[in-house]
């Protein structure tokens, strides 16, 4: 057997870096694909009242696949924080909002940033009553965001788009 050369073991390295990216978008896609069915139920609508969406850009509100992740189109995936948008219908009459979120691994943890919100970390494996908690702590951001903005306006002091929310209306009845 021949001593391996130096590309040898450069090419071992990137092999292994390579399955960590892979598993790591593996874990965080698992992840948001949970958050996008369990928020709509979460929530008690009978219509689809959440989607997957890009976490940057001109969106709808339907499903982009492997297109609503920071990495999508990114050729050799990258090892780290990975961020998605999640659409989530806010009225009867079309109206969504996008809510930003990143997950990264940190050890036996799923790491998840709402973007202008708290973290939350999710033990490995994700436990049901953990995702719970995380719908919770999402009503929670998006109830106070739209109740905060209100109360500035009644006081005279209009919210900016701080928690960097974007609306769009779109008429459909998904």
């Amino acid at each position: 057997m021949s001593t391996p050369t130096r590309f040898d073991t450069l090419a071992q390295a990137a092999g292994r870096y390579g399955e960590a990216s892979l598993e790591n978008y593996a874990l965080v896609r698992s992840l948001a694909e949970r958050i996008s069915t369990g928020f709509c139920k979460y929530l008690g609508d009978k219509k689809k009242c959440v989607h997957l969406v890009p976490p940057e850009g001109p969106f709808s509100p339907l499903e982009y696949g492997s297109g609503a992740f920071s990495v999508s189109g990114q050729g050799f995936l990258p090892l780290g924080e990975i961020s998605f948008g999640l659409a989530v219908r806010v009225s009867h009459t079309g109206d969504w909002i996008r809510i930003v979120l990143s997950a990264e691994k940190e050890g036996p943890d799923l790491d998840v940033a709402i973007a202008g919100g708290r973290n939350f970390a999710f033990r490995l494996p994700i436990s049901e009553d953990r995702l719970q908690e995380f719908f919770a702590l999402m009503f929670e951001h998006l109830t106070d965001w739209f109740n905060d903005q209100a109360d500035h306006y009644a006081n005279g002091v209009y919210g900016g788009g701080g928690m960097g929310f974007e609306f769009i209306h779109a008429d459909q009845d998904a």
